[in-house]
């Protein structure tokens, strides 16, 4: 019912919700207050498998300030599976991340933020997964600007193209994502694509798993028409989808 932001120097303000993404775990936040210090945004989409990290954050809500850790990229474009749903494209790291550190940044070593710390497997040991400062930064403007986040819609739900389907249709890769669920009413199902359907490009871009094909498909917006080729029993085609508004989280 109420938030409070408290800042390094003991000054604590109350906080509105500018607006917040359910799907990617960020919530805007603003205060009444002037003359800060804003941290810089890097760009994520340089990182490399290798590249250290430091994870910054409240750490378990230890007395005495933030906490930072020390990792490196383990790896990108990972899917996560959290109890609020399906979270892609997200920076893998094996700096530590616990509870308190969600909500803090992920910076590289000349201090720029390329991630945003989101979630963690308690099964697991020295993984941690961060929203990349690309997929953050675009979240964060459009929350801004409209309260909300407008994605494309594209009217099918998918999951990553099994081997034994590829084989079953021929395909040299299981690289693609098959068609699981999707709308009669919705832009796919009126192109032409159905149920069980792989689809493998995006405007001639590879679609290998749903990472990949979600992240492509945000990069366009409400009213864009793209040409999807996808694959079916009786062989390959190319199709022209009008992509609509995702409705709200």
């Amino acid at each position: 019912t109420k938030i409070m932001v408290g800042l390094p120097d003991g000054r604590t303000f109350d906080a509105t919700v500018v607006g917040r993404d359910q799907l990617t775990d960020l919530t805007v936040l603003k205060i009444d207050a002037e003359n800060l210090n804003a941290a810089t945004f890097g760009d994520s989409d340089t990182l490399r498998a290798g590249d250290w990290v430091v994870a910054m954050g409240h750490a378990l809500d230890l007395k005495g300030g933030p906490s930072v850790t020390l990792g490196i990229v383990s790896a990108r474009g990972r899917t996560v599976e959290t109890t609020q749903g399906s979270l892609f494209d997200m920076i893998q790291t094996d700096a530590a991340i616990n509870d308190g550190n969600s909500g803090g940044p992920l910076v590289n070593l000349e201090g720029n933020v390329v991630g945003v710390n989101t979630a963690m497997l308690r099964q697991a040991q020295g993984i941690g997964f961060a929203v990349s400062s690309e997929v953050a930064r675009r979240i964060a403007d459009s929350l801004i600007e409209r309260g909300r986040v407008v994605r494309p819609l594209i009217g099918l739900t998918g999951a990553d193209l099994t081997l034994s389907r590829a084989n079953d249709l021929n395909l040299d890769s299981a690289n693609g994502i098959i068609t699981t669920n999707m709308s009669r009413s919705g832009p796919a199902y009126k192109a032409g694509i159905r149920i069980g359907d792989v689809i493998t490009h995006i405007d001639g871009t590879p679609t290998a798993d749903m990472a990949k094909f979600l992240t492509v498909l945000w990069t366009y917006d409400v009213g864009d028409i793209v040409e999807i080729e996808y694959v079916s029993d009786d062989g390959k085609h190319v199709t022209s989808v009008k992509l609509v508004e995702r409705p709200g989280d």
